[in-house]
């Protein structure tokens, strides 16, 4: 299991913080995601934002949740990841 998984089971035994959870579910999927394909494709942030061409500390943002990626955002670090993007709207 990845650090930030076993993170996020040991925080999820806490109610306060499953509430919020929920609440944020989508932001913390597209960071694990992020977080994810990148070290399955066993890049560093820097060689991601080199391939995108922009700046690690601009990776850094986006896997942290301090920003909201647009799509072409997410195609672009797909690309650079060898990953596939796929965007998808539950019912509730």
């Amino acid at each position: 299991m990845t650090k930030i998984a076993d993170l996020k089971k040991r925080l999820m035994n806490n109610p306060d913080f499953q509430k919020e959870y929920a609440k944020a579910d989508a932001e913390f999927s597209i960071v694990e995601a992020l977080v994810k394909a990148r070290t399955d494709a066993k890049l560093s942030q820097a060689e991601v934002a080199r391939r995108i061409g922009t700046t690690q500390s601009a990776i850094a943002r986006l896997e942290g949740g301090g920003v909201s990626p647009s799509l072409s955002t997410l195609r672009r670090y797909a690309e650079a990841t060898g990953t596939k993007l796929h965007v998808e709207l539950l019912a509730r």
